[in-house]
């Protein structure tokens, strides 16, 4: 009898023991699939984000060229250009910002009336209103009511 239990525990931890060499096994199965299916993300991921960056770094370059080009443009254009022309220009902005500032000047001079009616407004309100209290009073007293 005593056998028979030692073989049935013998039989129990191995089976245990298959049992846990199987898990293991599958463990081990389900961490590298994680593994390949994380990696392989990763790398589309990765793959994408270095599509990206080569075609910012080409539209920069592509970006800077022609401001290059177009500096020498301008630059050429400046230099081609009549003196007079420019001038004409430069009185034109000169008028336009004499112009603005005009605007400006009559802007704050309206402001300031403005706030000055504002300021009249709300301190004769309450003149108004005491000279009425006043008023009232005064006709009471001379009506002998109290």
């Amino acid at each position: 009898m005593e056998s028979q239990k030692t073989e049935l525990e013998s039989s129990e931890e191995k089976s245990v023991t298959v049992d846990q060499n199987e898990n293991a096994k599958n463990r081990l199965q389900s961490t590298e699939a994680l593994a390949k299916a994380l990696s392989s993300t990763l790398t589309t991921v990765i793959k994408d984000f270095d599509s990206k960056a080569q075609q910012t770094f080409a539209s920069q370059d592509h970006l800077s060229q022609s401001l290059d080009r177009l500096t020498r443009e301008l630059d050429k254009l400046l230099d081609d250009a009549p003196f007079l022309f420019i001038m004409q220009h430069a009185a034109k902005i000169s008028a336009v910002r004499k112009r603005v500032s005009s605007l400006n000047s009559v802007l704050r001079s309206v402001q300031r009336r403005l706030d000055n009616i504002d300021r009249m407004l709300f301190v004769g309100v309450p003149n108004q209103h005491q000279q009425q209290q006043q008023h009232d009073k005064t006709a009471t007293e001379h009506s002998g009511v109290q």
